[in-house]
């Protein structure tokens, strides 16, 4: 089954689902190996790759070690046109709707365009929208956009709206790596109700309680990357906060 399809199903019945987002410029190989192991034992649904800002050009090293350690589907989270791989799954196709930067509503789409016409990557358009989580973040500064007030609920649901209306297939509500504070569980639930395709949720998602309300709020996936280079045993405990929110 393709990944959409499968995540399309899981909100159909009310699987909630996580995902361990991992950015190669942050990983030496014995902690990548940590995590991957902690993701396995955990039951994490899948694993994103990739980053604000990649400089040491590991993608494809961090890729390549994911597949020899598990079976785990593996999406690329790009910050850029250039952070494509041949050898993941899929792909988010980011469109910062949240934001008035054009290169970040299509102009980098454009460039990546023929790359991935020509690839085997499931390509899944995702409508992203950065939420002010109290700190500026690396996204924030890199995309040069303004996040969405967090208390500005309204604004967060119409611009999800329009990404649904424009076809998109996720909404990606993100406080950003190293947030102070998550989405709050008001947007979240206006965002889940006002909009049928799956919403994820990520940034500051450092405690398995946090992870919790978050999908009792209406998230169906959940992405959790910062607190777990610190602490990689946070994998399991969050995954079955998550797990163990009952089905419709």
């Amino acid at each position: 089954m393709l990944i959409y399809n499968s995540l399309l199903q899981a909100k159909r019945v009310g699987e909630k689902k996580i995902s361990v987002l991992i950015d190669p410029d942050k990983q030496s190989l014995e902690d990548l190996n940590i995590i991957i192991d902690q993701a396995i034992q955990a039951g994490v649904d899948f694993l994103l790759v990739g980053g604000s800002l990649i400089i040491r050009n590991q993608l494809e090293s961090c890729i390549e070690q994911i597949r020899k350690r598990c079976t785990l589907p593996v999406i690329l989270f790009p910050g850029d046109h250039y952070q494509m791989s041949s050898h993941a799954d899929g792909i988010l196709l980011l469109s910062l709707i949240s934001g008035r930067n054009a290169d970040l509503l299509i102009g980098r789409h454009v460039i990546a365009a023929p790359y991935l016409k020509d690839s085997s990557l499931e390509i899944i358009s995702t409508g992203y929208l950065l939420i002010d989580g109290g700190v500026t973040t690396s996204v924030s500064y890199m995309s040069n956009t303004q996040p969405i007030p967090s208390n500005k609920t309204d604004i967060a649901v119409c611009t999800a709206l329009a990404g649904e209306m424009l076809g998109l297939k996720l909404i990606y509500l993100d406080a950003g790596s190293g947030a102070v504070n998550t989405v709050p569980e008001s947007m979240i639930e206006a965002v889940s109700l006002e909009t049928k395709v799956p919403v994820v949720v990520g940034g500051g998602i450092n405690s398995a309680l946090k992870a919790q309300a978050i999908v009792m709020a209406g998230a169906d996936i959940v992405v959790v990357g910062n607190a777990l280079e610190k602490n990689p045993k946070l994998i399991g405990e969050i995954a079955d906060a998550i797990h163990s929110v009952s089905p419709i």
